[in-house]
């Protein structure tokens, strides 16, 4: 994977420019969220959920948790605990207020952690959960070992992440999109000028479809498969920690 980050010019580490940039676009991120993917972010959230209530965790961990849609979303799975972590302060604390605001912070928990050391311990975890946030990892593997790491045996991890469509014309139509549109809009809104350049430049760089669940498999993720949503623009990526011999 290409070590894409945000500011071209900046000398931070990825991990440090990836928190900062939230940190930036934070107050207008869930906006634009909805609004550039035209609303079918929700859809693909509902199906992931679907997925992983199959497994009937009672335990969820949301990775990258950002403003907590995705932790919320969690709740749908009947789980009774789910926690999100977030390398970003200022996106947690949008995500604070919302759960005050629909009287979930008693049931959803939110915390500043690094994705690729987690501070829970082994084995914690029914279900492991990241919505784009995948992408952001400086390391892959290492963050992918942690969420391994701390799921229970026969857990599930499910991961959400744009992805490149293959098929004309979606894939030309994609690509116009998100290398002039999506960037242009982003800067409009979030006075950003690098989040939006970023973000179909990590989707490029990314590993996606066969190569990312060879990196599930690599960390010791079996059964894992791919489901393509709206003709390859995200897709959902299952895999179970193995049961102890």
């Amino acid at each position: 994977m290409t070590d894409v980050k945000p500011y071209r010019d900046s000398t931070s580490s990825k991990k440090e420019q990836v928190a900062e940039m939230f940190n930036h676009i934070a107050p207008k991120y869930d906006f634009l969220n909805h609004f550039l993917s035209f609303g079918i972010d929700k859809l693909w959230r509902r199906r992931a959920i679907q997925l992983v209530k199959r497994h009937s965790p009672r335990s969820v961990l949301d990775v990258a948790t950002g403003t907590g849609d995705f932790a919320i979303a969690a709740l749908k799975t009947g789980a009774t605990q789910i926690t999100g972590i977030d390398i970003s302060e200022e996106m947690l604390a949008v995500g604070r207020r919302k759960m005050e605001e629909r009287g979930l912070a008693k049931k959803i928990k939110l915390y500043q952690g690094d994705s690729e050391s987690i501070s829970f311990d082994n084995n914690y975890f029914d279900a492991v959960t990241v919505a784009f946030g995948v992408r952001n990892f400086e390391n892959l593997n290492q963050g992918l070992r942690e969420i391994f790491r701390v799921l229970k045996p026969g857990g599930v991890v499910c991961v959400l992440e744009f992805s490149k469509p293959r098929r004309f014309p979606v894939k030309q139509f994609y690509n116009f999109y998100s290398s002039h549109i999506l960037p242009f809009l982003g800067r409009l809104f979030s006075k950003d000028k690098s989040a939006y350049t970023y973000l179909p430049e990590s989707v490029e760089a990314f590993p996606d479809g066969d190569d990312f669940l060879e990196q599930l498999r690599l960390v010791g993720f079996g059964n894992a498969f791919e489901e393509r949503q709206t003709f390859g623009i995200a897709t959902v990526y299952i895999g179970i920690k193995p049961l102890a011999e």
